[in-house]
């Protein structure tokens, strides 16, 4: 199987209203996540990490849709859709808490192990009311104002095309926003330091 060839292209911006209105240009209908706190940010960098290990035990499926997600160096957390029989449903994965508020009447427990507890529920709003209950919103991102949340399988393409280069010295890994769709990618990166710019780097298809 050939693989298609792809182009990267990166622009800087100093101001943080310029850096986000070309990424909503560029990002046109493509579904895309954004950080809870745009001042923090989402560290990409333990993203892929985090993507590969919760395939490879098969907790994530490669055609679930990504509505939230939180990377930690020591814990991970995500909400996904997925297609239950002939229905969707929305379940939340996460680290055990031991509150009783982290048991949600809203959803059904699908199953309990050592590290990780999942709850399943109907309706999506439930779903992430619960992700920033049990995570504050700290280093998570959100599927927002798009038609669809992203696929697991286009992020975690796309991530590795976009780390496959090492980042420069004035670019952080703190995703600001990010699109993912079958052709391409666009990341905004918030900056490493205060007086530094926002980076976007686009990955796509060449056609």
């Amino acid at each position: 199987m050939t693989v298609p060839a792809t182009s990267r292209q990166t622009r800087t911006f100093e101001d943080r209203a310029d850096a986000l209105a070309h990424f909503f240009l560029r990002a046109g209908e493509a579904p895309r996540l954004l950080a809870y706190d745009d001042a923090v940010g989402c560290p990409l960098d333990q993203g892929l990490a985090a993507i590969e290990w919760t395939g490879a035990v098969g907790i994530l499926a490669q055609d679930d849709l990504i509505h939230a997600a939180r990377l930690g160096a020591d814990a991970a957390a995500a909400v996904v859709e997925r297609k239950d029989a002939d229905q969707r449903v929305f379940i939340y994965f996460g680290p055990r808490m031991d509150a009783p508020p982290a048991d949600p009447y809203e959803g059904t427990l699908l199953y309990d192990e050592p590290g990780v507890r999942a709850y399943i529920f109907a309706q999506r709003v439930h779903a992430i009311a619960h992700f920033l209950r049990a995570t504050h919103g700290l280093g998570a991102v959100i599927s927002m104002l798009g038609r669809r949340a992203p696929e697991l399988r286009h992020i975690r393409r796309w991530l590795q095309a976009v780390f496959a280069e090492p980042a420069g010295e004035t670019t952080s890994t703190q995703m600001l926003a990010g699109w993912f769709a079958t052709s391409g990618t666009g990341v905004l990166f918030l900056p490493r330091q205060p007086d530094q710019p926002y980076t976007y780097c686009e990955i796509g298809v060449d056609i």
